[in-house]
């Protein structure tokens, strides 16, 4: 699934992000619920933030994926984290660790700083918009 990027002149030049995508025609929408670094027990996996960054983005591509999606098909992550602070010195690690499962794909995004997540001990959660192809299969499906 292709997402036309749409990036006007009058906001600059977006860096590691881009300002909007529109779906194609006949896409599927598919909303995937906040995801943090949690495992099959509910317990966090990761001690530091991009530990946890990475395990939460990948639970939000396992949710793609087992809609029939891939990362391309991601056209918004919303990121909620407990300190700002951390995630900005940890921006340069957090690159890497996103380029690691999303390639060179840059969806719409917004970080926020919130006081607590649900999930005991967690520090980062991400939310996604995603739009599949309309034949895409699920895993179920296959």
């Amino acid at each position: 699934m292709s997402f036309r990027i749409l990036n006007p002149e009058a906001l600059g030049e977006p860096r590691g992000w881009n300002n909007g995508l529109l779906g194609p025609p006949g896409g599927r929408l598919l909303l995937v619920a906040g995801q943090t670094d949690r495992d099959s027990e509910g317990r966090i996996r990761g001690a530091t933030f991009v530990e946890q960054f990475r395990g939460a983005l990948a639970n939000v591509l396992a949710v793609v994926r087992e809609a029939g999606g891939a990362a391309e098909d991601i056209g918004r992550l919303t990121m909620y984290v407990t300190d700002l602070a951390a995630y900005r010195a940890s921006r340069h690690t957090l690159g890497e660790a996103y380029r690691g499962l999303m390639g060179g794909h840059y969806p719409a995004m917004a970080v926020l700083e919130v006081s607590g997540l649900v999930d005991e001990g967690a520090v980062v959660e991400i939310e996604a918009t995603a739009v599949l192809p309309p034949d895409a299969r699920t895993a179920r499906d296959a």
